[in-house]
Order: structure tokens, then C-alpha cells, then sequence
């Protein structure tokens, strides 16, 4: 993981500026998937619709998560043998177990 590579080598403050921008990120995961949607990026959609997808179940939100996922999924009509749709698929599956 990056951020245990960032980690071995760094101050404690360096650390915590670390863990605000990762938390920064991670709270930026909406407005991601709002501008893959404005800009009509479907790839990037996704890959946005999955990260918040994770999110959702890890807070309790398993039915809109694989709710949100089903839809973004459904759309694709090839390439189910990339690497995100294999990834979208796989927690699509775990979501609905």
C-alpha cells in the first residue's frame, strides 16, 4: 500500500499531513463521480461509482451501494474482462451475498 511505502521513512508530522490528504480524498469520492457524469466519462465513472460503493457498504449502506453499482454495471455492454469491471463485478457479487 502507498501509504505504509510513505510511511517508513517520515516524521510524525509529515504522517499526519499524509492522513489529512488521504481523508481529503476520501471524502472527495462523490464529487468525482459528479464530474465523470458531467463530463460523460464512463470509466471513470465507474471507477468512482465502486470507490463509493466500498464506502457505502463499509458505513451500513450495503442496499444503496449495490443498488448504485447494479445501474453503473448494467450500462457496459463490453470489456467485462478489464480489470474494473472484473473489480465491479466481484464486489457487485460480495454486495449481493
Amino acid at each position: 500500500m502507498l501509504e505504509d511505502r510513505f510511511t517508513k521513512r517520515r516524521s510524525p508530522f509529515e504522517i499526519s499531513r499524509l492522513h489529512r490528504i488521504l481523508t481529503y480524498l476520501h471524502l472527495q469520492r462523490g464529487a468525482a463521480l459528479e464530474i465523470a457524469r458531467r463530463q460523460e466519462a464512463k470509466w471513470w465513472e465507474l471507477r468512482a461509482t465502486v470507490s463509493l460503493a466500498r464506502l457505502l457498504a463499509k458505513q451500513g449502506h450495503r442496499d444503496e451501494a449495490r443498488a448504485m453499482l447494479a445501474a453503473m454495471y448494467a450500462w457496459f455492454t463490453e470489456g467485462f474482462d478489464t480489470a474494473d469491471l472484473k473489480d465491479a463485478k466481484a464486489l457487485l457479487d460480495e454486495l449481493s451475498a
